[in-house]
């Protein structure tokens, strides 16, 4: 299993990497639209925050906590707040991708991605956020974030979000990351079950206290999948439930903590008197020092029945990622490395990443950068390899926003 070893060789690689890269910048415009301000405000480079853009997040997309909604329509009735337009964005994503194991082979992802986003206040408290993926991998995906964003309930610092969100998005959120390649640890499937640390539908809340930052999910855990034939989301009765403590110790140094509970029964899936007990534990650090971030994430799994097999064993899934970025203040130009490792006690897992499913380890590195050409366009390169396939990948693309 890896242990200490593992993560410091995996920061060793992105820290190899990521100083051979440069890339860019861009923001999502729907805020920066409605403040008349530039992207830049928030991000550095997009789709990455500022400090002052993880601020204006939590605040539910405001300047300042207690900021009156702006541009609204004077309606007479102090009960309604309606925006005078509904603020749109598009976000675009295209690549050319080279993939080699043996045997070359090119690939126009043109486009990858393309998302209809929204985001706004609702009323001094309330806001939402919303996109859309017209088409992802060349088909139409949906909706994937869909939230209400409560701020500051009762003028306590205690956030409340309902809706559709990613589980580790108060850890590292994945839509925020600059590489082409993904934190699959917070992808990976083990054996049939349907829980992991992306997309799922529930109820979040967060709260200061004492200079930590406590969250806490409950989610259906069963992802976000199409209702079933008895119009429900949730495949069972049961509910999982996640944690995250976190602390910041000045401006350069973060550390947290997660833990994950949950159990699945077996009847969606063939198996009604099987039941799934999912248990995670992990830490999470960021380490800040000139133009250079560290994040570091492990993540301990345990899964009790995971194909739902009577007496099998105990699976135990371990990983996790490094990730160092590069971003030279006032520069048009950044780069990053990326290192992953998972590895199970059993060739039961799914990594969603164009792999086999039923790997028992997987590991990947990846390094790139770019350039930005407008803070609504840039382009950028990325090399990346994973060691089970012996496969080489070189992208070259560019996304843009309006």
């Amino acid at each position: 299993m890896p242990s200490a070893r593992t993560a410091i060789r995996g920061a060793s690689v992105a820290l190899l990497l990521a100083l051979t890269a440069p890339s860019a910048l861009l923001a999502l415009p729907v805020f920066a639209r409605k403040y008349r301000v530039s992207c830049s405000l928030c991000h550095n480079p997009f789709p990455a925050l500022t400090a002052f853009g993880n601020e204006f997040a939590g605040n539910g997309f405001r300047m300042a906590f207690d900021e009156e909604p702006r541009d609204t329509i004077a309606t007479g009735d102090d009960l309604l707040t309606l925006p005078a337009s509904l603020p749109l964005a598009l976000r675009l994503d295209a690549y050319a991708q080279l993939y080699a194991d043996g045997n070359a082979a090119t690939d126009f992802q043109l486009p990858y991605n393309l998302k209809l986003l929204s985001g706004g206040t609702l009323s001094k408290k309330l806001s939402y956020y919303i996109y859309f993926l017209l088409a992802e991998r060349g088909e139409v995906a949906g909706v994937e974030d869909a939230f209400i964003h409560w701020n500051d309930i009762g003028g306590a610092p205690v956030d409340l979000v309902f809706g559709q969100f990613q589980v580790s998005d108060p850890v590292y959120k994945r839509e925020l990351r600059l590489e082409v390649q993904d934190y699959a640890i917070y992808k990976v499937l083990v054996g049939l079950q349907p829980a992991n640390l992306t997309y799922d539908r529930g109820v979040m809340a967060s709260a200061d206290l004492a200079g930590f930052t406590l969250t806490a999910s409950l989610v259906n855990g069963d992802g976000i999948p199409a209702a079933n034939e008895l119009l429900r989301y949730d495949n069972d009765a049961n509910k999982n439930l996640f944690g995250h403590l976190t602390r910041d110790f000045g401006d350069h140094v973060r550390l947290g903590l997660l833990g994950y509970t949950g159990r699945q029964n077996g009847e969606a899936y063939g198996f009604p008197d099987q039941n799934n007990a999912i248990t995670m534990w992990g830490a999470d650090a960021t380490l800040a020092a000139g133009v250079f971030e560290l994040n570091l994430q492990y993540v301990s799994r345990n899964d009790t029945e995971a194909n739902f097999i009577p007496g099998e064993p105990l699976v135990d899934t371990d990983g996790g990622f490094a990730e160092l970025l590069v971003r030279p203040v006032g520069s048009r130009w950044y780069g990053y490395g990326l290192y992953n490792y998972i590895e199970a006690s059993a060739p039961v897992l799914n990594v969603k990443l164009g792999t086999p499913v039923g790997l028992d380890r997987y590991e990947s590195i990846a390094v790139g950068g770019g350039y930005l050409v407008y803070r609504n366009f840039r382009l950028y390169g990325e090399y990346g390899y994973e060691f089970f396939r012996e496969l080489n990948r070189l992208t070259a693309g560019f996304t843009t926003a309006f």
